[in-house]
Formats: C-alpha cells, structure tokens, sequence
C-alpha cells in the first residue's frame, strides 16, 4: 500500500493554517471540541462581550520594490513565515515614535 502524497504546500486536515481559518473544519466541529480549544482568558466572558464589537478592517496595502541589505532580508526571512509582515510593523514602530518626537510637547506651558 502507498502512502496518499498530499499537494506540495498544503497540511493535513488536522492542523489549521497559520493566518487563515479553516472554516469548513469549523463547521464540522462541535461546540464541544469548539470549547476544549478556547483559551482558558476567553473561557468566561460575558454572553454580552461581543454585544458592541465593531469589525476593523486593516489599511490596504501599497505593492513597493525597495532594496534592503542582504543581512537585513536574511534576518527578517530567518525569523519565519511572514517576514513582509514584520518588516512593515518595525518600519510602522519607527515611523510612530519618530512621530512622537517631532510633535511639540502640549503639557508645557508658555512662559
């Protein structure tokens, strides 16, 4: 008997991919096994909690070729899956504080 190979890039049925639901093992899921997987910080919130929540969608994204040091991709590639996604959250931290510190300080008072 041979084993079934399974298409270059895709997991078995059991284990959720990494960014994206598996929504169709979600359905098939009992509110039982749905329950066991709940983290315990999630395990007795209020049935009003999400009453109010509002969907927020993320800023689209701009396509852009830059160049950065070899070093640097190797790094930020070496930190796993995702790497574009870190790159943009350093980038998004420095432009943040940076922002910070050029905005003058509204708790000083004229003199």
């Amino acid at each position: 008997m041979s084993a079934r190979r399974m298409p270059k890039g895709s997991k078995p049925p059991d284990q959720p991919s990494r960014g994206r639901a598996d929504l169709a093992r979600l359905r098939r899921m009992t509110e039982e096994e749905i329950e066991r997987q709940v983290p315990p910080e999630f395990a007795n919130l209020p049935a009003d909690f999400w009453a109010d929540a509002k969907l927020v969608l993320p800023p689209p994204k701009q396509a852009v070729s830059i160049r950065v040091d070899q070093d640097v991709l190797e790094w930020f590639k070496d930190q796993g899956p995702r790497y574009q996604t870190r790159m943009n959250a350093v980038l998004r931290s420095f432009m943040t504080q940076s922002r910070r510190r050029t905005r003058p300080s509204r708790s000083r008072k004229s003199a």
